[in-house]
């Protein structure tokens, strides 16, 4: 080892240290003498036999501790794993010196109390050493770092994450001063996590920011949800205090907690941060080694099920899109992963009978995800033929070549629109889920629906509009006050559909589990909140209307559909309908027929006569009616004030 840089002042370290413990040897064994005899002289017989002892301990002593490795430890970092390894070290080398001089000199003039005593006072003396050394290093450090922290921080959570946290920000002098913690379990407030104390409650962050002179507020709870989230975003507002957060439990499924893991807080968070439980075994046995074919698979959806299939190590998986930036963009990612061995892309239509059955021929895939929609309401009932073609026709024509090449899995990825369709999109892919349905049954295939609302951050949603919008000064652009909508993170979406597919056996509607609907009125003033700025003076957020198609409020299932549990608690299984396989077939042959006319009509009422519930433009209409009565109340309010 060089003389020169930290090697040499490591081994110089450890010399001083393991001089230290040498000493704290013969010192221990010479307290506990003096305490036996009361703290007064020893006699000079028992004298020479304190010095035996002496002699045989520090060899014996330096062995052990070395051989437990007592100096691999740093004393700035001394922690209770440190401490245990030299309480063991003490009382191994305490009983081999014991044997040692019971053999050499039978332990004349050493009295039994002494035996006991001396273990103690060792351990005390080196455990303590260190203890102090840390206590004294962190105050001082603490000193010299007041100065030059980028801030200083109140942490939100005083459990396991929030250790965590402070640990770090001390030992490697972080950015942030640790000055506070907040905790809304009272059993700890008023205690202390490295020094830190528990201020409060969760509820008093604004009051504490103000009492402390705090830069920025750490949240260090990796569950918490939505409500939480939403409170303490709120309390960081009103007190004009910059917020960031550890990563959700599903993001850190690593379990480190570091400073550099520390990030700006996202609509994600307030939306949920529960981790999404999966059935590993099942899932593996299900996907490895087969052959997967995904439609649809350039888009949110489509390609987040890819990412996330691959580490399942398929035997091929095999992506089908109609586009072609999509399809290049996803392949330029998987490939930068070292995948592209079992990646096979192809561009194309699922509306083209003979591209999909030269497909099945010559890949033969087992499992079939079909993503592949036309899912944009406003778009697809401005482009109503093109809609049903591809929600409709495509999802038919991939479906029949799926049984006749034994397909072993067909997972149909549907919407909440379909639920009492109000749009052109709902109802096409409502037809979609009863021609699976039927497959399932009267085709013996298995065909299983996985039903879900909104994924954030997907293409054409309301949230990257809002960031866009947002960015431009606003307005943001809201339909109406009182629109919700169920939300989901794409990851989640997929894991979910995932395990859908490996638990399904024919023929179900999986509903997946989205919590609370979103008032997207308050999902637009929390983003701007989220960005730093204030509603009404910074950005304004407008209201325009309905668009065609669009309801006020989704459902996730129909009235007649009673869910149940399944062995998984965010999958919920709808009780599906019966159908009439020839009445469907027949409705699919008119609806057909009229693509082929272009008979726009004929095509509302082909999708009216295969789903009764489809009512054009209904929530419109009443979206609309309840704003000329309230347009009207607020006329008569004005005219009787003046």
């Amino acid at each position: 080892m060089s003389r020169d840089g930290n090697g040499w002042q490591l081994l110089r370290n450890r010399w001083t240290v393991f001089a230290h413990d040498l000493l704290w040897v013969a010192a221990a064994i010479l307290f506990a003498y003096w305490i036996r005899f009361n703290l007064g002289s020893v006699p000079s017989t028992y004298l020479r036999g304190a010095f035996e002892l002496v002699a045989v301990a520090l060899p014996v002593h330096a062995l052990v501790f070395w051989f437990f490795g007592c100096y691999r430890g740093i004393w700035r970092y001394a922690s209770i794993p440190d401490l245990v390894r030299i309480i063991k070290a003490v009382l191994v080398g305490a009983l081999a010196t014991v044997l040692t001089a019971f053999l050499i000199g039978r332990l004349d003039g050493v009295p039994r109390s002494v035996l006991v005593l001396y273990p103690l006072l060792l351990c005390f003396g080196l455990g303590g050493g260190r203890m102090v050394y840390r206590i004294l290093k962190d105050s001082w450090d603490d000193l010299e770092d007041a100065g030059t922290h980028g801030g200083r921080a109140l942490i939100v959570g005083a459990g396991r994450a929030g250790e965590l946290l402070i640990r770090d920000l001390k030992r490697n002098s972080g950015p942030f001063l640790p000055v506070a913690l907040v905790d809304d379990d009272p059993s700890k407030h008023g205690h202390e996590v490295h020094g830190v104390r528990v201020r409060g409650y969760l509820s008093e962050i604004r009051r504490l920011v103000s009492a402390y002179e705090i830069n920025i507020v750490l949240i260090a709870i990796p569950s918490a949800s939505r409500e939480v989230m939403d409170l303490i975003l709120q309390q960081c507002n009103e007190a004009k205090v910059v917020c960031r957060t550890l990563p959700s439990l599903g993001e850190l499924a690593d379990g480190r907690v570091e400073i550099s893991r520390l990030r700006p807080v996202t609509v994600e968070d307030l939306l949920g941060r529960e981790p999404v439980m999966l059935d590993s075994k099942a899932i593996s046995d299900f996907f490895r080694d087969k052959c997967i074919l995904v439609t649809g698979g350039g888009g949110s959806i489509g390609s987040e099920l890819c990412r996330q299939l691959l580490c399942w190590h398929p035997r091929k998986l095999i992506v089908l899109d109609n586009s072609e930036y999509n399809i290049y963009k996803l392949g330029q990612e998987l490939n930068s992963s070292g995948l592209e061995s079992r990646l096979q892309l192809i561009l194309g239509d699922v509306q083209d009978a003979g591209a999909v059955e030269e497909l099945f021929a010559r890949h033969k895939p087992q499992i079939v995800f079909h993503a592949a929609a036309y899912k944009h309401v406003p778009i697809v009932e401005e482009n109503a033929l093109e809609g049903v073609r591809n929600n409709v026709v495509g999802t038919k024509v991939l479906a029949d070549a799926a049984v006749r090449n034994g397909n072993e899995c067909f997972v149909l990825i549907s919407t909440d629109k379909t639920v009492n369709p109000v749009s052109v999109m709902g109802a096409s892919k409502r037809v979609a889920e009863l021609y699976c349905q039927g497959l399932s049954y009267h085709a013996g295939a298995h065909f299983i629906t996985t039903r879900f609302g909104n994924v954030l951050g997907s293409t054409g949603s309301v949230v990257p509009l809002f960031e866009q919008q947002i960015a431009c000064g606003g307005p943001v652009t809201v339909t109406h006050p009182e629109v919700t909508r169920y939300f989901m993170t794409i990851s989640e979406a997929a894991s979910l559909i995932l395990q859908a597919a490996a638990m399904g056996r024919g023929g179900e509607i999986f509903v997946l589990d989205m919590g609370q609907p979103v008032r997207i009125r308050d999902l637009a003033e929390q983003m701007i909140r989220l960005s730093g700025l204030k509603l009404d003076r910074d950005i304004k957020v407008a209201y325009t209307g309905l668009r065609p198609g669009e309801k006020l409020h989704e459902e996730l299932f129909y009235a007649r559909e009673a869910l149940k549990p399944t062995t998984h608690p965010k999958l919920l299984l709808a009780e599906c309908c019966t159908i009439d396989w020839e009445r469907l077939n027949g409705q699919l042959h008119r609806l057909e027929t009229s693509l082929g006319g272009r008979d726009l009509e004929e095509i509302f009422r082909a999708l009216k006569a295969t789903v009764p519930e489809f009512e054009p433009g209904k929530d419109a209409e009443i979206a609309q009616s309840v704003a000329d009565a309230n347009g009207a109340a607020n006329k008569v309010v004005r005219l009787v004030k003046n």
